[in-house]
């Protein structure tokens, strides 16, 4: 399996013969002219997860690649024009399985109402597994040997990014959601990350460091 951050939330997992493209929003633009996708999923509506300006150019470019989204998101990407299947249950995409984890996005203020949000499990045989929670730490998506953890955002505080990295406890965690952070306040959450998290897991930060490979 091979690993691509993007910026921020975005991810590109490359298992099996699929190419998943994970959150791609306005938050980046690593994403943009990427060719050959086999799916592409949003984990909810927020733009930093879904430009609604650039992915109706990247599907068309990607005319083969299937558009998977929390079921709110779904609908928008549908107002867009384009085909969009919630993303709930399983799917299998080219000898990939994508799992959706997760039914709501963490509360960010008692005053604004809670939106839909789905994380995503992706695992082929004989590959490892990823996990990429999209905006919320609720989710239980089992035994995961990568798991792609928030380093940052208005709706967490650093000690619940902690939690999370030793609640699922997996082998290796990658950074995601750090597009709000300059360089000292990056490197504090990740420092965080690596001192007060699992104490087994191996953070690894994949930015600007091009495709990942890992294995079990």
């Amino acid at each position: 399996m091979r690993l691509t951050h993007l910026g921020h939330a975005c991810l590109l997992v490359e298992t099996a013969e699929a190419r998943v493209l994970i959150d791609p929003g306005a938050f980046s633009d690593g994403w943009h002219g990427l060719r050959d996708l086999s799916a592409v999923v949003v984990t909810h509506q927020h733009p930093d997860h879904l430009d609604c300006e650039h992915v109706p150019g990247l599907m068309a470019a990607n005319p083969q690649a299937r558009l998977l989204a929390e079921p709110q998101a779904a609908e928008i990407a549908r107002g867009l024009g384009l085909s969009c299947a919630d993303l709930d249950g399983t799917t299998d995409v080219a000898g990939a399985r994508l799992e959706a984890v997760g039914r709501q996005h963490a509360l960010i203020h008692d005053d604004l109402p809670r939106i839909g949000n789905r994380g995503v499990r992706i695992s082929a045989e004989g590959e490892p597994t990823v996990f990429h929670p999209g905006d919320a730490l609720d989710g239980e998506p089992g035994e995961v040997d990568v798991l792609a953890f928030p380093l940052n955002a208005p709706w967490q505080r650093s000690r619940e990014m902690t939690a999370f990295l030793r609640r699922i406890a997996a082998p290796v965690a990658v950074p995601v959601h750090d597009g709000l952070l300059n360089e000292t306040g990056r490197a504090l959450y990740l420092g965080q990350a690596r001192d007060l998290g699992h104490p087994e897991t191996d953070v690894r930060d994949l930015r600007d460091a091009g495709p990942v490979s890992f294995t079990r």
